[in-house]
């Protein structure tokens, strides 16, 4: 049902021209460009609100990195001044001498004080002047506790008569009486360039809180005092480290940014009211709309342009197919239209391809012909050596069935590889579970080998008689035999040779062996065949304990990649 919809709605459409369509398409365009602009402007004042509110946060966040980089400053120079030499010595004149020579181009002052607010030492003032006790004692008390600097709120200091903070650095294992802290205290104005921000709008503010919500330092139209309370409901407005929040005030609605100072407990803020932005949106939306319809005016101009072109390009591919129909061999066309380059790419790959698949398919017919002959010869061979060795019917035909199925194994997973060749540890694995079920009772050990086409087919016939003889007399018909196939690389024993592999069979814990009274199709494989198939040596020892077959032949012979003989 539903096809034959979309079939009776596409059959409402005429044959024309790509021309005829596009411009049609650039009409029918045109309406819905004017809807989308109308809706565009409705929705833009939600979108930029939601910008604006991202680059407040960034704005109080930009303030707030700025700040951490000055606290990691003064925490520097608060551990610098704790360890001098003179402070460690006791020699407290000489400290004050030298800590307010250092400081003496900033704004930065040093106290010692103990966990009561007596000062010891003050920079501000001459040595040995009488010293008020501190304002601001619970800033020394806090760092004992803690253990680690500490950054204080803002405060009126005692001996400023100013508007300060303080950080604030404990003393460990300090002598009783000494001082317990080393303070280094700034005045909070000397913060203003901090909170202020030239990103900032007209009518904007910006200011540095601290922990308790009195204000640091302000900047801006509604630039407060050091020392101020914010609003209550400020505070409860800022939830998590970086971000932004909406609120009212004498029926104005305001934005406000803002950003914790990364371990610290102040923030930066920005806030200010929605409205003073108004004028570039409305700025905005008449650029939109003038745009819009700049736009529809060239519309069919670039149409009728972008027909040609397509027109042209679609000749030029249909020009190519044509040619690789016959057999060709095309190279790619160039137009105006990146797809159609690509298309052209894609055509002109297509026909080499052919061209090379043609070819790899005659080498594959080839190359099966030369292995169904490999295979037949061996099959031939295999049948009438065995025909030789039996006179029964039966027997001949199970001798048959267990070899062609070991073969048909070896044959199978050469396929799966695209006759690649398949590792040697595999095919070990492959041909014991075909004869014996499982290789719970087989361990291997060698290089990592991918051998090629023919070693595969040769050693499956090696490793079938040698498992089928295994399982009938050998260590593998009785359950505590065990069997283990080992194989490794040889080094050349001369400058110049080639390297070799042996691969041994042993079996252990098996019944007596005895040497066999006849040689059969079996013997023929795992020896002369063995030896032949990889010009190499072959030697069995017929041991009591176990029987033991070694292969050494060269490494060429084995390995995937390396010319196969025929």
């Amino acid at each position: 049902m539903l096809r034959h919809v979309v079939r009776r709605f596409l059959g409402i459409f005429p044959t024309a021209s790509i021309g005829s369509y596009l411009a049609a398409m650039a009409i029918l365009a045109t309406l819905p460009l004017l809807a989308f602009v109308a809706f565009l402007l409705l929705q833009l004042e939600r979108s930029q609100f939601q910008t604006l509110r991202t680059d407040v946060a960034d704005d109080a966040q930009a303030i707030s990195r700025a700040v951490e980089r000055k606290i990691a400053d003064m925490e520097t120079t608060l551990a610098l001044v704790a360890n001098s030499a003179e402070l460690q010595q006791g020699d407290l004149q000489a400290f004050h001498t030298r800590v307010g020579e250092s400081l003496k181009e900033s704004s930065l002052y040093v106290m010692l004080a103990r966990q009561d607010g007596v000062q010891i030492l003050n920079t501000r003032m001459p040595w040995g002047a009488t010293l008020r006790p501190m304002a601001n004692p619970e800033s020394v008390r806090s760092a004992l506790r803690s253990g680690r600097v500490e950054l204080s709120g803002v405060f009126f200091g005692a001996t400023s008569q100013r508007w300060v903070v303080n950080l604030t650095m404990p003393r460990i294992n300090n002598t009783p009486g000494e001082a317990d802290a080393v303070v280094l205290t700034q005045d909070a104005a000397s913060l203003a360039n901090l909170a202020a921000r030239e990103a900032i709008p007209p009518g904007w503010s910006s200011a540095l809180v601290d922990g308790d919500g009195r204000i640091v330092v302000s900047h801006g139209a509604e630039n407060q005092p050091s020392g101020t309370q914010i609003d209550q409901s400020w505070l409860e407005l800022m939830y998590g480290y970086n971000n932004s929040a909406v609120f009212y005030q004498n029926g104005r609605q305001y934005l406000m940014g803002y950003a914790k100072v990364a371990d610290w407990p102040w923030r930066a803020l920005v806030w200010g009211p929605v409205d003073s932005l108004k004028g570039s949106f409305i700025t905005l939306w008449k650029s939109l709309l003038i745009g819009s319809l700049v736009l529809m005016t060239f519309l069919l101009g670039i149409v009728l342009v972008a027909a040609h072109h397509l027109r042209s390009a679609i000749r030029r591919i249909a020009w190519m197919a044509e040619r690789i129909g016959r057999g060709e061999i095309v190279s790619p066309e160039r137009t105006k239209i990146v797809e159609a380059n690509q298309v052209a790419v894609a055509l002109s790959n297509a026909s080499f391809d052919r061209a090379e698949a043609e070819e790899r398919i005659h080498f594959i017919l080839q190359e099966l012909v030369h292995r169904t002959k490999n295979i037949l010869s061996l099959v031939q061979a295999m049948m009438r050596q065995l025909a030789r060795g039996t006179d029964d019917v039966e027997e001949f035909q199970r001798a048959v069935s267990g070899r062609l199925a070991g073969l048909a194994q070896s044959i199978e997973a050469l396929a799966k590889q695209q006759w690649g060749g398949i590792p040697l540890a595999a095919l070990v694995d492959l041909h014991l579970t075909t004869v014996t079920g499982s290789v719970d009772r087989v361990s291997r050990r060698g290089p990592d080998l991918l051998v090629n086409a023919n070693a595969v087919q040769n050693l499956g016939l090696v490793f079938h008689e040698l498992a089928t003889n295994s399982v009938k007399y050998g260590a593998l018909s009785v359950l505590e035999g065990r069997l283990r196939i080992e194989w490794q690389v040889l080094e050349p024993q001369e400058a110049g040779g080639e390297q070799r592999l042996e691969l041994t069979w042993v079996e252990q814990h098996g019944p007596p062996v005895t040497p066999p009274t006849r040689r059969g199709f079996g013997s023929t494989v795992v020896e002369r065949h063995a030896a032949s198939a990889f010009a190499g040596e072959v030697r069995i020892d017929f041991d009591p304990q176990g029987l033991s077959w070694t292969l050494v032949a060269p490494l060429s012979s084995f390995l995937a990649g390396s010319a196969e003989s025929s």
